[in-house]
């Protein structure tokens, strides 16, 4: 049990990690006319502003609450089958990734709108 809870933690801090990382959007720097200074510049700030959103946190409450979810199904699994302690513990693992997955997948798709949208505001042609 105490493998599956670390491999749920290690999991869970991926996640967090892989939500907070910046995105970096296709520009044509042929058609923006700016400098690679004003673009780099540009772009810390707008990653900036998306990682103030909180990711992160998204991605965590996903996690938690799944990982709540999937130890209540795992326990009443496990009871049915004489080991509700093993299915609690595998239910919650389970459900945590899960439940993280999905919310740093929105959230990442959330980070990306948010860079996209603030680099084409500073008059550059992002691509993707």
């Amino acid at each position: 049990m105490k493998t599956q809870t670390r491999l749920f933690g290690a999991a869970l801090a991926a996640m967090v990690l892989g939500a907070c990382a910046g995105h970096t959007p296709v520009i044509d720097h042929r058609t923006s006319n700016k400098t690679t200074a004003q673009y780099e510049r540009d772009l810390a700030e707008c990653q900036a502003y998306a990682d103030e959103r909180g990711f992160a946190g998204d991605t965590a409450i996903g996690a938690l609450g799944g990982g709540a979810l999937g130890a209540a199904l795992g326990a009443a699994t496990g009871a049915v089958l004489g080991s509700p302690g093993t299915g609690a513990a595998l239910g919650a693992a389970v459900g945590g990734i899960g439940g993280g997955a999905g919310m740093g997948t929105n959230a990442a798709l959330e980070q990306k709108r948010i860079i996209n949208n603030c680099m084409r505001n500073r008059g550059y042609d992002v691509l993707e």
